[in-house]
């Protein structure tokens, strides 16, 4: 195969010269030259080169399905010839977020590792969405509402979140009755996660505000309500446990983020999916198929927590349990 070929087709996937570069280990220039060695050797425009973007030509959308038509049937040539289609095996770089990981991941990784001897586990946790392409991610887990055409998506689950507090803090500051009241309280959250945008029904609602305690840390944030400094917007997989047990109570109930955040586990377009990121992609959908935060069971135990709550001065009781539920729709992927 040329590899002015492999050049095309990267820089179609990352949609910069700079990111197929650092995919192929080479200078952006050389990259740039060798695209216009194999548009002066077809004797055609492949890409239109703009200062802000690259976009594919006619001829260069034809080229490009050909390519990887190609690259896709040598590379499953050279799995047969090497007996390990389907066998996971190489370097697999995985990147999720930090609690989520911590959380949901770690605690499952040896039943992966059992089943996939052969595979080198790099495991990066971080809740910055970091560049596949760029940081040579083979893997990630992203919470987000939309994931770019360029990458491939597969969906685990839901991301409902919630704004709550523990009942030490409620009990000494008062527990909020309108949206209005929260520029009264103590507020937290991580750094990027202003505004906060609210939904009950079809009312909406922004929250602008200062965290309490300035961090960047979504963990940090997590522990400090627990530890009674305030209120956060928290999801129900990262707090269900503590909304269960009581550690936290949900603040201003049947207000909460939107439902358009989903958790998928993503990764780069790519003629042949290696083995190792089918392998690690399925092993996120069977330990998160259903996902815990959206089993029944943990369903009814977080909706009695979330019970509207009366603030009794120094006391805080439950009426009436009301908890939307939860209801995921699994995204073809």
């Amino acid at each position: 195969m040329d590899p002015d070929y492999v050049l095309f087709a990267r820089v179609m996937e990352a949609g910069s010269l700079s990111a197929a570069a650092r995919v192929l280990n080479i200078s952006p220039a050389m990259a740039s030259k060798r695209l216009a060695r194999l548009e002066a050797r077809l004797g055609v425009r492949l890409i239109q080169r703009t200062t802000r973007r690259l976009a594919a030509t006619d001829a260069g959308e034809r080229f490009h399905a050909d390519v990887v038509a190609i690259l896709g049937a040598i590379a499953a040539a050279e799995a047969r010839a090497a007996g390990a289609r389907d066998e996971p095996a190489g370097v697999l770089r995985v990147s999720a977020p930090t609690s989520f990981g911590r959380l949901h991941i770690a605690p499952h990784l040896h039943r992966f590792l059992d089943a996939a001897p052969r595979v080198e586990l790099e495991l990066n946790l971080t809740d910055a969405n970091v560049d596949l392409i760029g940081e040579r991610v083979d893997v990630a887990v992203r919470i987000a509402a939309e994931i770019p055409p360029s990458l491939v998506a597969h969906r685990l689950g839901s991301s409902q979140r919630l704004l709550c507090a523990a009942p030490a803090y409620l009990a000494e500051y008062g527990a909020p009755r309108t949206i209005g009241e929260l520029a009264k309280q103590r507020l937290l959250a991580a750094d990027g996660q202003w505004p906060w945008r609210l939904v009950n029904g079809h009312r909406r609602r922004q929250v602008d505000g200062r965290s309490h305690v300035r961090t960047n840390s979504s963990e940090i944030v997590r522990e400090l309500a627990l530890a009674g400094v305030g209120i956060a917007l928290r999801s129900v997989w990262d707090v269900g446990d503590a909304l269960a047990d009581g550690r936290l109570v949900p603040v201003l109930p049947g207000w909460e983020g939107p439902r358009d955040l989903g958790i998928h586990a993503i990764h780069p377009r790519a003629p042949a999916v290696p083995a190792a990121v089918r392998a690690f992609v399925d092993f996120l959908r069977g330990t998160l198929d259903p996902a815990p935060w959206e089993r029944p069971a943990g369903q009814d135990q977080v909706a009695r927590a979330a019970a509207p709550l009366v603030d009794t001065g120094m006391a805080i009781r439950q009426r009436t349990p009301s908890f939307p539920s939860v209801n995921e729709v699994r995204a073809p992927s």
